[in-house]
């Protein structure tokens, strides 16, 4: 069975949920094997954590040479891996970080590019969202390895204990990629949720708030999720850009998404629509919005979003 290349997605050597995801799809293409590019030393422990979700290698990539720089030296070291390697398919995490990293890569390697996938199956046919989420295509890569950038909670995790064989693999990085150099970087303030592209759950907020998020906050709280936004909320100054969901935002697929006090304009609904369950609260009952959900409720988001909260909260309890 070939090789399924899976790059992980990692926080100074903490693995991020979507990694865990790319390697249950990976499974249905051949054998998982997990790329880590990051410290040496974090490479056994990465390796635990990886393998109980099928990857049966994980190759180890010292960041010395790779740390620093823009993305250019991740795509070399992937080529370099993928022509040894010959895999049956590779798959990237599709953050704007994983897309810039599969362009290059798919130029290096002569091979077909599939970018933002919500789910693939085991022929190598990826769905996509695409037109501002108009339209729902399927497509399969015909040329050299498939690279196949997916994104966040298109499958759920799936244990399977692999074998976890931890392989270093010295890359090559030439000067030509070290011409982009990070001089300056800063962690963003934490809130104590979810990355909005990667949460489970996500609670938005639109013009009907008025500027008062707290309400939608405090449901995302409970419910253990992410905030979110749409434009106008946004452009009206009442939360940052950061948080805007929508074709000028960020794209989201959680497995619930609350749209409360957001009429639903094509826009909004390009970033949030792979949603597997959409909920809605609007005072207009003829908003867009209602068009594509699964439950919609008629009233003010600030009487029924304080009643939703205090009964999630008492059945938690």
């Amino acid at each position: 069975m070939s090789e399924v290349l899976v790059l992980i997605d990692h926080v100074d050597g903490a693995v991020r949920k979507p990694t865990y995801e790319l390697l249950t799809i990976a499974k249905r293409l051949g054998e998982p094997s997990a790329v880590f590019i990051g410290s040496s030393s974090q490479g056994a422990e990465v390796a635990e954590k990886v393998k109980a979700y099928g990857a049966e290698k994980v190759y180890v990539v010292d960041d010395a040479q790779i740390k620093g720089y823009l993305v250019a030296p991740k795509a070399e070291a992937l080529q370099q891996l993928a022509e040894k390697t010959s895999p049956a398919a590779i798959l990237i995490p599709s953050t704007s970080e994983g897309k810039e990293v599969a362009a290059r890569l798919s130029i290096k390697i002569s091979s077909g590019l599939i970018t933002d996938a919500v789910d693939v199956e085991a022929d190598g046919s990826a769905t996509q969202s695409v037109f501002a989420g108009n339209f729902t295509l399927k497509g399969k890569v015909t040329h050299g390895t498939p690279i196949i950038t997916v994104k966040p909670n298109s499958a759920a995790p799936e244990q399977a204990e692999g074998a976890g064989a931890v392989e270093e693999f010295a890359a090559t990085i030439s000067d030509s990629a070290k011409k982009a150099q990070i001089v300056a970087s800063q962690p963003r303030k934490s809130t104590g949720r979810p990355e909005l592209t990667e949460a489970a759950i996500v609670v938005a907020g639109g013009r009907g708030t008025g500027g008062n998020f707290e309400s939608v906050e405090g449901l995302a709280d409970a419910l253990g999720g992410a905030v979110g936004a749409s434009r106008a909320a946004v452009d009206s100054g009442w939360i940052p850009h950061t948080f805007q969901i929508g074709q000028t935002g960020k794209t989201v697929s959680p497995q619930l998404y609350v749209a409360t006090g957001i009429s639903g304009a094509i826009q909004h609904r390009a970033g949030m629509q792979t949603s597997k369950t959409i909920v809605a609260v609007n005072k207009d009952e003829e908003a867009p919005i209602f068009e594509l959900v699964d439950f919609g409720v008629v009233g003010d988001l600030h009487t029924v979003l304080p009643a939703l909260t205090e009964e999630v909260t008492k059945r938690k309890g």
